[in-house]
């Protein structure tokens, strides 16, 4: 099983003048190899290593490492594009959102996130510090901080590539750390679950064994309209004070609903953790043809998702928990959970 950690450096003023250049530099330099693929329509990496690789090298001042992840990182890219095209999440052919993203190539931000391999990055623990490749040379004790459980986690299980990002001006490295799977056993049966807006679980289990829990989103839904009251009267001024703060406030709401369901996903797996018992989430694919929903509830359905995901998250670094959809047929959750 992989997870990845999040680590903030701590760079010096000219450290990070360094990092930002690079990025700036592997960027340029996606953005040529990305119209080069669109033109020629050529999008396996090794293909365009011969169209691309000698040029990047000479006209972006990149070493051979970092050329190579940005042959691939363009590959990667148009490899999803094609995937999301193939699978119709982007519409119907001929749909505007579709035609525009088929019609130019892939761009990508001066700033957007570079992958570095053992190559160009390396790592001393001891120290909790990095040396790091940049187009200024190579940048050695540039300082990381991290939660004591990540670094334990880092030390012990830090395998691959990690990530360079820049985010609202500060640095961070996403290492990619491989865990072993943790053993998984026959259930005593399941706990359903079943997630909403008005409540954001509501748990049920086997017959007899007791009645569920409900968690209730009404503190979360109150936040999120609170916070999209305050966006819209701030957008509304259209000042440079007005655009400050929402700038600053930006990611604040979804910070804070990834915690409050990374919390209810923690106490659902460790209920189903101490009675032996498997999960069982309802199946809502295909709900989205299914139902025609208001403005204000589309802005809504993404946090169900977020909950999916912080559940199976959960359930992977737990032991002899097993997950499985259910699908609502008129019948009680108890009986259908069990299955």
């Amino acid at each position: 099983m992989k997870l990845v950690v999040q680590l903030k450096l701590l760079p010096t003023p000219e450290q990070a003048a360094a990092l930002e250049a690079t990025l700036h530099a592997v960027n340029t330099a996606a953005n040529l190899v990305s119209a080069v693929a669109f033109d020629q329509r050529c999008f396996r990496t090794y293909d365009l290593r011969k169209h691309t690789y000698h040029r990047i090298k000479t006209e972006n001042v990149l070493a051979a490492q970092a050329a190579q992840h940005v042959i691939k990182k363009v590959a990667d890219a148009y490899h999803t594009l094609h995937a999301n095209l193939k699978a119709g999440n982007l519409g119907a052919p001929g749909t505007k959102r579709r035609t525009r993203a088929e019609s130019k190539p892939i761009t990508f931000r001066p700033g957007a996130a570079q992958p570095y391999d053992d190559r160009c990055l390396s790592w001393q623990m001891q120290e909790r510090t990095v040396s790091i490749w940049t187009t200024r040379g190579r940048l050695k004790n540039v300082a990381f901080t991290g939660s004591p459980q990540q670094l334990t986690t880092l030390a012990a299980h830090r395998r691959g590539e990690s990530d360079l990002v820049c985010r609202d001006g500060g640095w961070y490295l996403y290492a990619t750390c491989e865990i072993l799977d943790v053993p998984v056993t026959e259930p005593d049966g399941f706990l359903g679950v079943d997630l909403g807006i008005a409540n954001i679980a509501t748990t049920a289990g086997n017959a007899g064994s007791g009645g569920g829990t409900r968690y209730s989103g009404k503190a979360l839904n109150a936040v999120r309209h609170r916070n999209r009251e305050l966006r819209r009267r701030l957008q509304a001024k259209r000042t440079k004070s007005a655009r400050r703060l929402l700038k600053k406030r930006r990611r604040k709401e979804a910070r804070f609903a990834a915690d409050a369901n990374h919390s209810i996903a923690k106490q659902i797996v460790t209920e189903a953790t101490r009675t032996g018992q498997g999960i069982a989430l309802e199946d809502l694919q295909g709900i989205r043809d299914r139902v025609r929903r208001a403005t204000r509830s589309r802005t809504l359905q993404v946090s169900i998702n977020e909950r999916k995901v912080m559940l199976r998250v959960s359930v992977q670094t737990r032991p002899h928990v097993h997950m499985r959809r259910w699908q609502r047929r008129g019948v009680k959750l108890d009986s259908q959970a069990q299955g």
